[in-house]
């Protein structure tokens, strides 16, 4: 009686790792596909796929320019200036319309700029978070359908 007890404990054992790494490789295929699928592009975050520029074609682009941010940043009496120049990638047919309110977008950053702590300026990760920072700030203003991204041509501390 005790050897079948043994075998029938035995074959439990081991049936028991078969749900474990079947469900394990489960997994493992559907990170997989999930990472493909992101890194891909072929979902754009809307749960649409996203347009794909065909080979050899540059998809339309106009950059808006803003004028050089020069922020004092020192409260405590050191001269510390942040110099600040950026680019806004718009889409072709808002150029105009992202063009006639640059002052505002102006504004926006001067005064997001002015209140930053230089000791965040000054970690390696910070344009980063800045960066986002300043874009969702200028989508806010000018409206999120216009402004596709911010890129940041000048950013010196000095």
């Amino acid at each position: 009686m005790s050897d079948e007890n043994g075998d029938v404990e035995a074959t439990a054992k081991k049936s028991g790792k078969k749900p474990l790494l079947f469900g394990l490789a489960l997994a493992v295929l559907t990170a997989g596909a999930g990472f493909f699928v992101a890194y891909s592009g072929l979902l754009d975050g809307s749960g649409s796929p996203a347009p794909q520029a065909h080979a050899g074609e540059a998809p339309e682009v106009a950059f808006v320019p803003i004028e050089p941010i020069l922020v004092s940043l020192s409260p405590d009496g050191k001269a510390r200036h942040l110099r600040f120049r950026a680019e806004l990638d718009v889409y072709p047919a808002e150029k105009s319309n992202v063009e006639a309110v640059v002052p505002r977008v102006q504004d926006v950053l001067n005064g997001y700029l002015r209140a930053i702590d230089v000791a965040d300026l000054e970690e390696p990760t910070s344009l980063i978070r800045i960066r986002a920072q300043m874009l969702r700030r200028i989508q806010l203003v000018v409206g999120e359908d216009r402004v596709r991204d911010l890129l940041v041509t000048e950013f010196v501390l000095n």
